[in-house]
This record gives C-alpha cells, sequence and structure tokens, in this order.
C-alpha cells in the first residue's frame, strides 16, 4: 500500500508522514526532497532559475516514477502537486494507494508559516496581510483538489502524535 498525505503547505505533512511511517515500518519520501535528489537543485533553485511551468512538469513525472513502484511507502506531496498535471486522478487511480487530505483552516496554517523559517518559494516576500491572502485564496483554489482525497482529518488544535493516531485508526 502506498499512503499519500496532501494539504496546504504546513499542514505537517512530512513531519507526520515521518511519524506514521516510524511506527507503520513504512519507508517514508517527501516528494519535495525526492525532486531535489533526482534534479540535484533545492526547490527555491528550481523554482527561480527554471520557473514553476518546469517544476511542476518534473514534479509530476517524479510521482508517477514513484506511484509505478512495487514498494510500500508513505510519500508527502507538495501542497500544489494535487492540482496541477491531473495529480491527483493519478493518485486516486491508483488501487494500492489511500490518499490522506491534512485539512486545516486558513489560520492555523499563517500561524505555522510564520513561525517557519524555511524557504518557501511561493511566499518569501509575503507581509501578514499579503501572507493572510495568499493562503484564503490558495486554499479556496485547492479545496476542490484536495477534497478528492480517500479520507480526510482536521489537523486543527491536535498534536503530531493525535493525528497520527487518528490516522492508523484508518490504515
Amino acid at each position: 500500500m502506498k499512503i499519500i498525505l496532501l494539504g496546504y503547505m504546513a499542514s505537517g505533512k512530512s513531519t507526520i508522514g515521518k511519524l506514521l511511517a516510524e511506527n507503520s515500518k513504512m519507508k517514508f519520501i517527501d516528494l519535495d526532497d525526492f525532486i531535489e535528489k533526482k534534479e540535484k537543485k533545492t526547490i527555491s533553485f528550481i523554482f527561480k532559475e527554471k520557473g514553476e511551468v518546469y517544476f511542476r512538469l518534473k514534479e509530476h513525472e517524479y510521482l508517477k516514477e514513484l506511484l509505478n513502484k512495487k514498494e510500500d511507502f508513505i510519500l508527502s506531496l507538495g501542497g500544489g502537486t494535487p492540482c496541477y498535471a491531473k495529480n491527483m486522478d493519478i493518485v486516486l487511480a491508483n488501487k494500492n494507494t489511500v490518499s490522506i487530505y491534512l485539512k486545516s483552516t486558513i489560520k492555523t496554517i499563517v500561524k505555522r508559516l510564520e513561525e517557519d523559517n524555511s524557504e518557501r518559494p511561493l511566499i518569501t516576500n509575503l507581509s501578514k496581510n499579503d501572507l493572510v491572502e495568499f493562503v484564503s485564496k490558495h486554499l479556496f483554489e485547492r479545496s476542490f483538489f484536495y477534497e478528492q482525497a480517500n479520507i480526510k482529518v482536521d489537523i486543527n488544535n491536535k498534536s503530531i502524535k493525535e493525528i497520527v493516531e487518528e490516522i492508523r485508526v484508518f490504515l
């Protein structure tokens, strides 16, 4: 089985995926990390030097490569992955795949993004007001894709451990 975690940036996909993999004795793969290894460049560099279209093409290519593997694993997608190149259709069409949407409010996402020091190319230069507007717009646009997931888990006001336990009930 392949467990696919999806949701907006800062929803905890990687953190939850790592702990879930550890508890389930499964391999964990972060799609962004996988892309960086394959391309030998950071996501920020790819966005800056090659553009978002190139990144989305590579993201699609590597997602298909991973889903075609025979092994079982937990895969954390990038926040935009389900929304481009029919990627969500590919995830849903794979019979050995369970997709899980880590669902959160705008308030939770903005708070986490403000506390996060990592480089996120889409929000690097945004003010607090612009960040709230950006997240609101993106969540509205992306919800259609995220809501197609097999399982939806509300992550608001829950610890990582609580979220992992909730997910394990479904598996």
